[in-house]
């Protein structure tokens, strides 16, 4: 699927997981939150500390994947056990957000996407808590891209381009 389609699942997706390399070539991934900021940037927020940041600060090149829609079933015209899916993969550079004001907005950003229904507590929420929250932006170095697996309700599977 296209990258505005891989977008979309992004949005979608209550969580992404964030793949990364170690300085040893250990890969570790870690499933997070994460809102888009930009056309082509994500943040996530965390403490000031961790693994994570640790590789950060030497190997930034990360990898993000999300599912949207992850449902077992069986195929409608030949009975094969299936998983219909939305999943969508993208590349890019993460960096530590270091100035308040892209900081707060980044959270500004997250909070609106997962508790839109709660930001009269955000500024009170975000005094308190900046000092010890890092922000980090991943601007995505490619186009992402999508996979799915979807039945019409004919039972025919929806190949690429049948939306």
């Amino acid at each position: 699927m296209d990258a505005l389609w891989a977008l979309e699942v992004m949005d979608e997706a209550p969580y992404m997981t964030l793949s990364m390399t170690d300085v040893d070539g250990m890969p570790y991934s870690v499933p997070l939150s994460l809102a888009r900021t930009g056309e082509n940037t994500f943040c996530f927020h965390c403490a000031t500390e961790g693994k994570k940041l640790d590789i950060i600060r030497t190997n930034p090149h990360v990898c993000l994947t999300a599912v949207s829609k992850c449902k077992p079933a069986v195929g409608p015209k030949d009975g094969s056990f299936t998983l219909e899916f939305k999943s969508a993969t993208a590349f890019g550079k993460a960096e530590i957000v270091t100035g308040d004001n892209e900081r707060k907005e980044a959270l500004r950003t997250i909070c609106q996407r997962f508790l839109p229904n709660h930001m009269d507590a955000f500024d009170a929420a975000v005094e308190r808590s900046l000092s010890r929250t890092t922000v980090v932006r991943i601007t995505l170095t490619e186009p992402p891209v999508g996979k799915r697996k979807q039945y019409d309700a004919d039972g025919d599977e929806m190949k690429y381009g049948r939306m």
